[in-house]
C-alpha cells in the first residue's frame, strides 16, 4: 500500500482539501481521509481529478497527422481524406505500429486520458496476407499500452465488405478484411493475451453497417459474451446516411435498432447525422455515443446534437479518433464550442447546478468508462480505481483560482501543460510531466516518422 497526499481532490461529493489516499498494490483506493503531506509516501501539490477515458482511437493515424491538409480540385471531405489514409497505412510494419502507438499513448496520458479504446483494424501484412500470428498487429497495440501504462480496451474490428449490400472490398482495404470465423478466433487469442495484463480488456467492433452485412453482424453479436463492449462507426457522414437509405430504406441508426438489440454495452461512434427517432432510440437504450470533436471538425463531418441528446437522457463519451491532435481539454472545448456556434449561445452543455466544464467532464467520464467496460463514479473515493490526473496549481491557467473553477480553467483556458502527474491503477506513469520511458519512446517514434513521412 502507498499513501498519496493531495492539496485537493475531486470526490463524488465535490472538492476536499488536504487529502490522503491509501492505494493498494492492485490500484484500488482503500481509504480517503484528511491528512498532511508528512504522512504520505508521495506528495502531489495540485488538484487531483479522475482520469478520463478515450473511447475511440486509430493509433496508426497519429503518424499521418498533418499530411492530409491540402485541398484537391474538387470539394474535400472524409472520403478524399480516406484515400490519403489508405495510401499511408499500406506501408506500416508491426514495429512501426508499436512505436507509433507508444508515442500516441504517452501523449494521451500527458493530456489527462488514463484509458483508451483502440478501434483496431490494421490486421494483415502489407500484401493483405495474414501474419503467421494473426494477432501480430493487435499484440503490438497491447505492447504499447503495457509500455506506457495506459489502460487498454482493445476493440478488434470486423471489416468484411467495401460498402452497403455486400459490395466487394477495394484493393487498398486488403489489410483490414476478415471472415467471421477468423475474426472470432482473433478475439479468442486476444482474450488469452490480456489475461496476464490487468489493465487490458477485449471488446469487439463491427466497423460500420457498410463493412458488415446483417447476417455477419447478428452472428457476431450472438457469439461474443453479452457484457463484452461493442463499438461501431455510424452515421458519421451524409453520404453514408444516403447510401444506407438507398440500400435499406432506413437511416443507419434506425436500421441498427430495428435489427440488433442495442443496449448499454454499445458505443455508437459519431452518430453525427441522426434524426429525432434515432436520437431517442439511443438515449432509451442506455448506449453511449462516442464523440470525437477534433476529428469531426478536421474531417468536416458535422456537429452532433449534443444539447438535445443530453436532455433526452443520452450518454456521451470522448475520443480522439484520427489523433490529429491529442488534448483532452481541446476535445471538451471543441464539443462545447461546436454547440455554441450551432445554437448561437454560451454554456450550452452546462446547467444551473454544474459549470460547463464540470458537466461535460462528468458526463464524458461516466459514458466513457461504461463504453470501455470500466464503469465507475466521476470522483476519487474508496473502492474506485486510483486513476487520477493532478493539475498544477502553479500553472498560469490555474493560479489564484478556487477549486470550483479549476476544471473550467483547465478545459477552457489551459492545455496539456496543466497536467502534472498521472496515475493508472495506482501506478504513477507521469511524474512532473515526464514518463520514465519517454526518451526511448520518442526516439523510436522519431525514427519511424523519418521512414514513413519521406514521401510526403
Amino acid at each position: 500500500m502507498i499513501k498519496h497526499f493531495f492539496d485537493e481532490i475531486l470526490t463524488p461529493n465535490g472538492w476536499r482539501q488536504n487529502q490522503l489516499l491509501d492505494i493498494a498494490e492492485n490500484g484500488e483506493i482503500l481509504a480517503a481521509r484528511d491528512g498532511a503531506a508528512h504522512e504520505a509516501d508521495i506528495v502531489h501539490h495540485g488538484f487531483a481529478v479522475p482520469g478520463m477515458a478515450n473511447v475511440h482511437s486509430h493509433a496508426f493515424q497519429r503518424a499521418m497527422a498533418g499530411l492530409a491538409e491540402m485541398a484537391g480540385p474538387s470539394a474535400d471531405s472524409f472520403w478524399s481524406w480516406r484515400q490519403v489514409m489508405y495510401r499511408f497505412l499500406s506501408a506500416i510494419t508491426p514495429d512501426q505500429l508499436e512505436a507509433i502507438a507508444s508515442q500516441l499513448y504517452l501523449e494521451m496520458l500527458k493530456s489527462g486520458f488514463t484509458s483508451v479504446g483502440e478501434f483496431h483494424y490494421l490486421h494483415h501484412d502489407r500484401d493483405g496476407a495474414a501474419y503467421a500470428d494473426p494477432s501480430e498487429m493487435s499484440g503490438r497495440i497491447i505492447a504499447a499500452a503495457k509500455e506506457t501504462g495506459i489502460g487498454l480496451t482493445l476493440l478488434p474490428v470486423l471489416y468484411r465488405y467495401g460498402g452497403f449490400g455486400g459490395e466487394p472490398p477495394q484493393e487498398h482495404q486488403r489489410r483490414f478484411i476478415m471472415e467471421g470465423e477468423n475474426f472470432l478466433n482473433l478475439v479468442e487469442r486476444l482474450q488469452e493475451a490480456c489475461k496476464s495484463e490487468p489493465s487490458c480488456i477485449v471488446g469487439v467492433a463491427p466497423h460500420s453497417l457498410r463493412a458488415v452485412d446483417p447476417t455477419l453482424l447478428r452472428d457476431l453479436i450472438a457469439q461474443v459474451p453479452a457484457d463484452m463492449p461493442c463499438h461501431i462507426h455510424i452515421a458519421e457522414q451524409q453520404k453514408e446516411v444516403a447510401d444506407c437509405v438507398e440500400w435499406s430504406g432506413l437511416r443507419p441508426v434506425d436500421w441498427l435498432f430495428e435489427n440488433v438489440a442495442v443496449d448499454e454495452r454499445w458505443c455508437l461512434v459519431h452518430a453525427t447525422h441522426i434524426k429525432e427517432s434515432g436520437r431517442k432510440s439511443i438515449a432509451q437504450s442506455g448506449a453511449v455515443v462516442g464523440l470525437c470533436p477534433i476529428t469531426e471538425a478536421n474531417l468536416g463531418d458535422g456537429v452532433f446534437p449534443a444539447s438535445v441528446f443530453l436532455k433526452d437522457g443520452g450518454r456521451i463519451a470522448l475520443g480522439s479518433d484520427s489523433n490529429i491532435y491529442i488534448s483532452l481539454a481541446e476535445e471538451v472545448r471543441m464539443l462545447e464550442y461546436g454547440q455554441r456556434l450551432t445554437h448561437e449561445s454560451r454554456n450550452v452543455l452546462g446547467n444551473e447546478t454544474n459549470s460547463t466544464g464540470m458537466q461535460i467532464y462528468s458526463k464524458a467520464f461516466l459514458g466513457g468508462h461504461q463504453a470501455l467496460g470500466r464503469p465507475g463514479e466521476p470522483g476519487l473515493q474508496v473502492g474506485s480505481r486510483a486513476n487520477f490526473v493532478v493539475l498544477d496549481k502553479n500553472h498560469p491557467a490555474l493560479i489564484g483560482k478556487s477549486a470550483r473553477k479549476i476544471l473550467d480553467s483547465w478545459l477552457f483556458a489551459g492545455d496539456n501543460t496543466v497536467v502534472k502527474d498521472v496515475a493508472v491503477d495506482g501506478k504513477l506513469v507521469i511524474r512532473d510531466r515526464h514518463h520514465l520511458e519517454e526518451e526511448a519512446i520518442t526516439h523510436r517514434f522519431r525514427r519511424v516518422m523519418k521512414e514513413l513521412a519521406a514521401g510526403y
